[in-house]
């Protein structure tokens, strides 16, 4: 089974459209490329319903979305048997992780995946030489990246973390020490890790994440495009998919109202 559960709810001009409309196109162009299932994961910080919890101002002006439209849409492509999944893209809140819960457990969802972009309200991938990367050395960035993550891991929060290595996305890679720190985390959760092709989109031109996560950790993975654009599902499988079993994954976890099934990958 081939799946891509990291996508953003787009239409064709790029513009956010949680219709189910919109959808369809995802379908199509997964169905071209062999993608059994594709699974939505809008950022949590664009919908109205979680402003409260958002100080930077990058956030709080993009909560202008009703969480109840995009379920919704979604909710309505699998009624009509599309191969869709009901994701978010939950950025690591902190102390106030439980009141975010709180809004999120009302609806239907099939999976989280939890991000980390901001260390305190510095991004770490907003522009090289910027944000965190301008605020401390580039061994403390990674160390904090790779507490933060580490935190979100535990929470249990999420079913999936995504682009799990994101601060190498400059091309500034973390050290053998911190991703035996992040694998040992990522095992004890029990959480998966994502194989994202988005970062062959960025500086760093190659997957997330960095082998040595995958060696050094038993985690079960998903496989996820990041896409924008209907154009971008299913992009570079090919390389995710050998990454993988080089890193002897053989399966790809499904997910299913937050519950979760192993299936031979390919």
């Amino acid at each position: 089974m081939i799946l891509d559960y990291h996508m953003h709810l787009r239409d064709a001009s790029g513009g956010i459209d949680h219709s189910v409309d919109a959808v369809e196109p995802f379908v199509e162009r997964a169905a071209e490329r062999g993608v059994d299932e594709i699974g939505f994961a809008e950022h949590v910080y664009y919908f109205e319903q979680t402003r409260a919890l958002w100080t930077k101002p990058y956030y709080t002006e993009r909560c202008v979305y009703d969480i109840d439209a995009y379920v919704d849409a979604l909710v309505e492509a699998k009624g009509r048997g599309l191969p869709v999944k009901v994701g978010l893209e939950v950025d690591w809140a902190g102390e106030r992780a439980g009141e975010l819960a709180e809004i999120l457990e009302p609806y239907p969802w099939d999976y989280f995946l939890g991000s980390v972009h901001l260390l305190g309200d510095l991004a770490v991938d907003n522009g090289d030489g910027e944000g965190a990367w301008a605020e401390w050395p580039e061994d403390e960035v990674w160390r904090r990246y790779v507490e933060t993550l580490s935190a979100a891991a535990a929470s249990g929060h999420f079913d999936v973390l995504s682009h799990p290595d994101l601060a190498k996305i400059y091309g500034v890679r973390g050290s053998d020490d911190l991703y035996e720190k992040l694998a040992a985390a990522v095992d004890a959760a029990g959480v998966a890790l994502e194989i994202s092709t988005a970062g062959l989109r960025k500086p760093v031109g190659e997957l997330y994440p960095d082998p040595r996560l995958l060696e050094l950790s038993s985690a079960p993975i998903t496989l996820a495009s990041d896409a924008h654009e209907p154009p971008l599902v299913g992009e570079d499988f090919d390389s995710a998919i050998a990454l993988a079993r080089a890193a002897g994954r053989e399966t790809v976890t499904v997910f299913e109202a937050r519950s979760s099934r192993q299936e031979p990958l390919g």
